[in-house]
């Protein structure tokens, strides 16, 4: 098991990694875990909602990702309330105190089910802790991290990020607000996202050894692996990489809506040449880019609301009479439309309210989430595949060009000159797509298109995996992995 002394330290990554590591070694491989708090998510084959980084994780281990691996995932929805996933399908709305004082114990027996059924299946399974283990008001009801630890019988290596500073004092404190049958778990620690010469580190580890007892399992350079991220923390570092106008081509501006979810949509913006993307949560920051990206939300009325205060939503209009592009996806989508119905407070106190008005379409909340795989082809002839989930039906209100039509014969979304809208997920995950797409776009502003190879966004993954497989096999001691797991 994974555990971590804070949220972001690559715990995530860390067991994408050994998940391809034991696979190449020739082991069935599974990730699990119990709980998952998470703004982006993963939809498996049979349309079950689990955590990204589950998803993730199977994939570098070769198998199918099961809602097994993520029985419980919380959706923060914004007040302290949480839409709670059970088994891949939504469950409840809860707040933080209902959750935890009623449901936690209540739902201990499907979550030792899933284990039992992943153990039967596979050889190794590689747990994945949240947030820290010593975070005291919760420790009670954190079925996370040690519980899980205690359930599986796991050996825990604890990670730490040295970026932060602090790295010792964040181990140790982690290590001393742990019980002694916790601290007891912990064989091994792991350094991560280190950048330097490692010798300057050797005094350290000698003394952090000595004092806990517990072994330092690997000192994992910094790498810039392109491994899908679900945590909020992940947006901050995302949103640091502010491009200057000068460097790029292409300017990007995606709406940093309150409650964004799914921000994975735009990880491949971050590697098509030429394009700069910069995060706008105020009116003064739109400029005039040369496309405007509307992205997925976990509630479309009150972040539409938010876009309304906040002067956005006029500034969009206004630049609807420029050369601009724009993209929204799901609940991006829904805003584009004329109108938001949600007459049964689903997403809010109820209410219509006169959205965007830049599509011809009418969305009307329900309570029935659609979570679904899917695959199709363009109206611009390239094939296309991806993921689906929303609470709201968008109508059409007149004669439109379909953005996808699916392989089972249902469309999707719209495609105008210069707006596009869709409920897809993933949708620039479609690299000949997105190429195409910006391609366009340089043509229209007198550049050169690009006319290299593009990697389809599975081979992208592979090579990802692979190369976190050689860089985390060489700098951790697997050796000694192999022998906690004997």
């Amino acid at each position: 098991m994974i555990q971590g002394t804070a949220s972001d330290v690559g715990k995530s990554v860390l067991c994408t990694a050994l998940c391809r590591i034991f696979a190449n070694d020739g082991y069935r491989v599974a990730p699990f875990k119990s709980q998952n708090m998470a703004l982006n998510s993963y939809i498996t084959k049979d349309g079950g909602e689990i955590g990204r980084a589950q998803g993730v994780q199977a994939e570098a281990a070769k198998i199918e990702a099961t809602t097994d691996m993520n029985p419980i995932l919380l959706k923060p929805k914004g007040d302290m309330v949480s839409e709670v996933v059970l088994h891949g399908k939504h469950f409840a709305n809860m707040d933080a105190m209902s959750y935890r004082e009623n449901f936690v114990e209540q739902v201990m027996p499907e979550v030792r089910s899933s284990l039992e059924r992943l153990s039967k299946d596979y050889d190794v399974l590689v747990l994945e802790g949240a947030g820290s283990p010593a975070e005291i008001n919760l420790k009670s009801r954190d079925i996370a991290n040690m519980r899980m630890a205690h359930e599986t019988d796991a050996a825990v290596i604890l990670v730490a990020d040295i970026e932060r500073g602090g790295v010792f004092a964040s181990l140790v404190g982690t290590l001393m607000l742990l019980d002694e049958s916790e601290r007891a778990r912990v064989k091994g620690i792991i350094i991560n996202k280190f950048r330097g010469m490692k010798e300057l580190l050797t005094s350290g580890i000698d003394w952090l050894e000595d004092y806990t007892g517990i072994p330092v399992l690997g000192v994992i350079p910094y790498i810039d692996v392109q491994i899908e991220a679900e945590d909020s923390m992940a947006l901050s570092s995302l949103r640091l990489k502010k491009p200057l106008a000068s460097e790029f081509a292409i300017d990007v501006a995606v709406i940093h809506l309150p409650r964004i979810s799914n921000f994975t949509d735009l990880d491949p913006l971050f590697e098509e040449p030429g394009v700069g993307v910069r995060f706008v949560s105020s009116l003064k920051d739109l400029k005039k880019p040369d496309v405007l990206i509307i992205p997925g939300t976990k509630n479309t009325v009150e972040d539409f609301l938010w876009l309304q205060q906040t002067g956005l939503m006029q500034g969009i209009l206004q630049l609807q009479h420029t050369n601009i592009r724009i993209v929204g996806i799901c609940g991006g989508y829904q805003m584009l439309g004329e109108t938001l119905r949600d007459e049964q407070a689903i997403e809010g106190s109820g209410g219509t309210y006169v959205a965007l008005g830049l599509l011809p379409i009418e969305t009307t909340f329900i309570d029935e989430k659609q979570t679904i795989q899917v695959h199709g082809i363009t109206c611009t002839g390239h094939k296309v595949s991806g993921y689906e989930i929303h609470l709201g039906r968008s109508e059409m209100l007149s004669a439109v060009q379909p953005f996808i039509e699916f392989e089972d014969g249902r469309t999707d979304g719209v495609y105008t000159e210069k707006v596009i809208g869709t409920y897809v997920h993933g949708i620039f995950q479609n690299r000949e797509f997105t190429r195409s797409y910006f391609n366009e776009i340089r043509e229209n502003k007198g550049l050169e298109p690009i006319s290299e190879a593009v990697l389809s966004d599975f081979e992208r993954r592979e090579q990802a995996y692979e190369m976190l497989d050689t860089h985390v096999r060489k700098h951790l001691n697997m050796e000694k992995i192999y022998e906690l797991l004997a």
